[in-house]
């Protein structure tokens, strides 16, 4: 592991537990390295809940409650999904917070859209933010930097919370 990413993990390890708050996530690109990385470190169960692997569109649907109709109007790899995904997983572990992922990793295109645009978001108590990446690495370069990017933004949105 990186030395960057163990110093994300430790900083998100340190501000949740400080803050006394919880965290669940909803990954589909990132495949649950997200979940992988925050369970690294001992003592993340005083703040981490759950990670659900949404890969498959029918998990999406049929586990997080993502609307067909925005999976129909944007496809899986959107922000509008993304969105939602955070906001489910939220209500559905009842955390304080939550972070999801969905992307085309590559190597091909998926759904028109091209290899590396991911999105991630951050979500608390129905206020959502939403971030889109363009990566330009190989399927395991964006594949870690998708989680590491979600796990970044979700300290910047935790720490102004």
């Amino acid at each position: 592991m990186s030395p960057d990413v163990l110093e994300v993990i430790k900083k998100v390890h340190e501000l949740f537990k400080a803050k006394g708050v919880t965290l669940s996530v909803a990954e589909s690109c990132t495949g649950g390295l997200i979940s992988h990385y925050l369970t690294t470190l001992p003592g993340a169960s005083s703040f981490f809940v759950a990670g659900i692997t949404s890969y498959a569109e029918s998990a999406k649907k049929d586990i997080l409650g993502v609307s067909p109709s925005a999976i129909q109007r944007h496809g899986v790899v959107s922000g509008e999904v993304a969105k939602e995904m955070a906001e489910r997983v939220c209500r559905l572990a009842k955390t304080d917070f939550s972070i999801s992922t969905t992307g085309n990793l590559g190597p091909d295109v998926l759904e028109g859209k091209k290899k590396g645009l991911v999105y991630i978001a951050a979500s608390k108590e129905g206020r959502t933010v939403l971030r889109e990446l363009r990566l330009k690495g190989g399927r395991e370069e964006n594949k870690e930097q998708a989680a590491l990017s979600a796990l970044r933004l979700l300290i910047e949105f935790a720490e102004g919370e």
